[in-house]
């Protein structure tokens, strides 16, 4: 998406947002390109982001941890306010709880019948 740079929050260059976030800058580009952040772009045509898209990049690698995809943390963030208050942080945080939390269950019944003695191709 390319737009002119309008919003006086969108200063933080690609660099700037890699060294918060602690990736690297391909990070960052991925990261756009999948919409868990936004940038906007300059009459240069460089990117430029606001303060909150390090921390939206931690909490999407947290999230990746859990085994979301980039595509569900996306959905995930599409509900975020553009300067999200910490009732909105809350609901992903309790989004994120809910989904590890289903997704252990699943992985400890699948333990239990691998341990059942089954044949591991009839699970």
């Amino acid at each position: 998406m390319s737009l002119t740079l309008t919003s006086p929050g969108f200063v933080l260059t690609v660099s700037e947002v890699a060294a918060a976030a602690g990736v690297a800058p391909s990070a960052v580009r991925f990261y756009e390109q999948h919409g868990v952040i936004r940038a906007e772009r300059t009459a240069g045509d460089q990117r430029r982001f606001d303060d909150a898209a390090a921390c939206r990049i931690k909490v999407a690698k947290l999230a990746q941890r859990v085994g979301l995809t980039v595509r569900e943390i996306a959905e995930i963030f599409a509900s975020l306010p553009d300067e999200p208050a910490c009732t909105d942080w809350g609901r992903v945080a309790e989004t994120l709880i809910a989904e590890a939390e289903a997704r252990t269950a699943a992985l400890k019944a699948q333990l239990a019948e691998m341990g059942s003695g089954a044949r591991l191709c009839e699970l």
